[in-house]
């Protein structure tokens, strides 16, 4: 069984993201092989929060240079995490805006 820590690597802190606060809408890095229900009940668990639905994205790697030296980024995976709207928000997004 994964732990919930194991799932939910990182928050996605850009613009784009920002502006889907005001939505409910959250943006997470995840564990490659985490599935829907999983990262659902891991946002549940961590932020105490009622999650209405989960979309999620699998990152390409992007080739990158430096010099004559060249190699890629790495593949990771994006979740974006709906609240339902009776659901209270995230703190640590609260403080960003």
């Amino acid at each position: 069984m994964k732990l919930s820590q194991d799932i939910i690597i990182k928050p996605i802190i850009t613009e784009k993201s920002m502006d889907m606060l005001a939505d409910k809408r959250y943006v997470f890095e995840v564990a490659d092989g985490a599935t829907k229900p999983e990262i659902a009940n891991a946002v549940e668990e961590l932020f105490d929060v009622e999650v209405a639905s989960v979309n999620t994205i699998s990152m390409k790697k992007k080739p990158k240079r430096l010099g004559v030296h060249a190699g890629y980024k790495g593949e990771w995976k994006k979740a974006i995490v709906t609240l339902k709207p009776s659901s209270k928000t995230i703190a640590f997004f609260d403080s960003m805006n």
